[in-house]
């Protein structure tokens, strides 16, 4: 087992583990006792009460955090024509087609979204082996695939993110920086719930949130009241 360093166990000292806290009080103590000397990334972690072996229970889709998530987002857009230059003014950081293609086949990744207009997925399908695997591929259901590429560039670029359950039931997101305060951290945070109360399968019976714990890049994971987080969500 790997031992936790003196920063951590002096953080954890001060978590009463016992305890689901009130949202706004837990975003306060992540923020008193992150134990890194850079600006952790503050992330949600919510279980829920699905089976993700169950197709129909999967649960998927985005929010637009509305303090943005702290990092700079580099954007590929993969379009033709008066798209392209609709996703230039839109501030995309790279724009092409076929080129960028066949650059991305060949190693070339310096970018962290890719978005498409629908005449292009024929030919980004070719990459979907390299795109997939590191959630790249643009995707209808999660706005990365639009015939208004300006819109889904500007929101990528104002904090849009896709979630998605993972095998243990539970979704990630990061909901911003230590460095935001906690009046945005909230804010992003509710938004965040609020998006997987909205994205609950039909199927879903009982408690849907069932857990919630918030943490940051290097600090001990704090729970959070789950009632308290169902009607923040509501």
């Amino acid at each position: 087992m790997k031992i936790k360093g003196k920063n951590y166990r002096s953080a954890l000292a001060r978590v009463d583990r016992t305890r689901r806290y009130a949202l706004e009080d837990g975003l306060r103590l992540v923020r008193e006792t992150g134990p890194a000397k850079f600006d952790e990334t503050v992330e949600l972690a919510i279980r829920l009460g699905v089976d993700p072996r169950q197709a129909d229970q999967n649960v998927r889709g985005t929010v637009v955090l509305p303090q943005g998530t702290g990092k700079t987002v580099r954007v590929l857009a993969l379009a033709k024509g008066e798209k392209e230059r609709e996703a230039q003014e839109a501030g995309a950081d790279y724009v092409g087609s076929e080129e960028a293609i066949k650059k991305i086949s060949e190693g070339w990744l310096d970018f962290d979204k890719v978005v498409a207009t629908p005449d292009m997925m024929a030919a980004v399908g070719r990459i979907g082996k390299i795109l997939g695997p590191r959630g790249m591929m643009p995707n209808p259901k999660t706005g990365t695939v639009s015939v208004d590429i300006a819109k889904a560039i500007k929101e990528i670029k104002a904090g849009k993110l896709e979630f998605r359950v993972d095998k243990a039931g539970i979704v990630h997101v990061p909901i911003g920086k230590v460095s935001f305060g906690l009046d945005k951290l909230l804010e992003n945070a509710t938004a965040v719930l609020a998006a997987i109360v909205r994205a609950k399968p039909a199927s879903a019976k009982g408690n849907y949130i069932l857990g919630v714990t918030v943490s940051t890049t290097m600090g001990p994971g704090i729970k959070i009241d789950p009632g308290q987080a169902r009607v923040l969500a509501a």
